[in-house]
């Protein structure tokens, strides 16, 4: 092909799928089954008839993808509402991930007559969650879940991919080589989750203290440098054989935290940079998808699909949680909503590469195994969310046309706070609230519209107003907002 169709092909695959975007509320399908679902029409047997079966280079585009996914996963993070769910998300990123590996794993071997390291392979590919797919179909329905549960879902889905891929790389390891036994990958996992992590936190770091200190002319470098220390991130720490993806959802992690010039322009790039990505990934593995060659596993890839999802989640949940003091309901709700997505079908590229003799078998499993879950457990989620009484309203972030950064030695955050309509402060106006002298309410979202307030500005009920203060000053106005009128 020449470069303009191949161009022209990118400009109308990447089109369609932004567009698709517009469906999923409506149709309550995660939008990432719809770009997977584009790249199977527009692949071989699919309306588009494109030709691809290169495995290789699907996998290194997976993986670059999955680099900056999981990168910004981590850089989104709200830290405050993950701290108090960290043990029992690590607890299931972990051994939660090889008690479902194991189970599918021996599923896998009764149903599909594989060997037991192929079996266990296959177990671990599928391993992993995504906390994406499920929180789309919460948002079509206007519906969230009760805390702690979407944090803890999203830490878990962020973090368990690491295990995922040193299972799925281990076990093909041991496949692969002479004489390796399954009990070596013992000492590598310690090593490579140790080593992953440390790198992770240096990197982090350098990279909070270098942007500190570079200060370009030019803000649109910022995400370039970002992009290249990503990369680095990732690149270091395969080198000293640690696992760069633990090692970058990390480095996102703890820079979510930190301070440091053009924050939220950096934050705002990497959040399209990984839809990008999502979209490239999606469409490739589509493409590398051939239909017919699913249609005889439909049967034993259902049956695999009921069993991960009614068995082999829900033990490795319930006894991953037994130490916690998680309400029953919750937890049956988190085994529930394991939704497979991106991580799997990514992995399920890998036994390709490697020449594994049950490769065709295992990425077709694993690609239904995807679809099934997402259709028909993400269907069920609101019902089930509703049952256990676990649903909370859909709150809408407000987009507000105000940017603040905060930088070094300014002691202020713009924070939104909303006025209940009971509160002594409704009919008031802004200057009678007794707000500290450095406490600036400095612009009213009200009723869709926005309001540059003055000191005579009457505050109404259902008010959004955005607030410039440190903390200290924070907690005072909040108070006297909160004051209902009764009390």
């Amino acid at each position: 092909m020449v470069i303009e169709n191949i161009l022209l092909w990118v400009a109308v695959l990447m089109f369609v799928s932004v567009l698709s975007s517009k469906l999923s509320d409506r149709l309550s399908i995660p939008v990432l089954l719809l770009f997977l679902i584009i790249g199977v029409l527009a692949g071989s047997e699919g309306i588009g008839r494109l030709y691809f079966d290169n495995a290789q280079l699907a996998k290194s585009i997976g993986l670059v993808a999955l680099i900056f996914i999981i990168f910004s996963g981590g850089l989104d993070t709200n830290w405050k509402d993950t701290k108090p769910v960290v043990w029992p998300g690590i607890v299931l990123s972990t051994a939660g991930v090889l008690l479902t590996a194991v189970i599918t794993g021996f599923f896998a071997i009764y149903i599909l007559k594989f060997s037991f390291l192929e079996g266990m392979l296959l177990g671990s590919i599928v391993s992993s969650t995504d906390a994406a797919a499920v929180f789309s179909i919460l948002r079509s329905k206007r519906i969230s879940l009760k805390q702690p549960l979407k944090p803890l879902l999203e830490f878990e889905a962020g973090s368990n991919d690491p295990m995922a891929v040193f299972l799925t790389v281990g076990l093909i390891s041991v496949l692969t080589v002479k004489n390796m036994s399954v009990f070596a990958l013992i000492p590598r996992f310690f090593l490579d989750m140790a080593m992953g992590a440390l790198v992770g936190y240096l990197m982090a770091r350098f990279i909070a203290f270098f942007i500190n200190h570079l200060k370009l002319y030019y803000e649109g470098l910022y995400p370039v440098v970002m992009i290249s220390l990503v990369l680095l991130t990732y690149v270091i720490a395969v080198f000293l054989r640690g696992n760069g993806i633990l090692a970058v959802y990390l480095a996102g992690l703890m820079l979510g935290q930190a301070e440091f010039p053009n924050k939220k322009m950096i934050v705002r790039f990497h959040d399209g940079l990984a839809w990008l990505m999502q979209i490239v990934m999606f469409v490739t593995l589509g493409l590398l998808v051939f239909p017919s060659h699913i249609v005889p596993l439909i049967g034993a890839g259902l049956l695999l699909t009921l069993l991960l999802m009614v068995i082999a989640r829900p033990i490795s949940v319930l006894l991953c949680l037994l130490p916690f003091k998680i309400d029953l309901r919750k937890k049956i709700m988190i085994a529930w909503v394991g939704l497979r997505g991106s991580v799997p079908i990514i992995l399920a590229t890998f036994p390709f590469v490697a020449g594994i003799q049950q490769a065709d078998t295992i990425f077709n499993i694993v690609f239904f195994i995807v679809i099934t879950s997402v259709l028909i457990q993400g269907a069920s989620i609101p019902v089930i969310s509703k049952i256990l009484k676990l649903d909370a309203p859909w709150v809408n972030r407000t987009s507000y046309p105000l940017v603040f950064e905060k930088t070094e030695g300014v002691d202020a955050e713009l924070t939104d706070i909303i006025v209940p309509y009971s509160s002594e402060a409704v009919g008031k106006m802004i200057r009678d609230l007794n707000a500290p002298e450095k406490c600036l309410i400095v612009l009213i979202s009200r009723n869709d519209k926005f309001v540059i307030p003055s000191g005579t500005t009457i505050i109404e009920g259902g008010d959004v107003l955005l607030v410039l203060s440190n903390t200290e000053d924070l907690m005072v106005i909040q108070k006297a907002l909160a004051h209902l009128k009764n009390e």
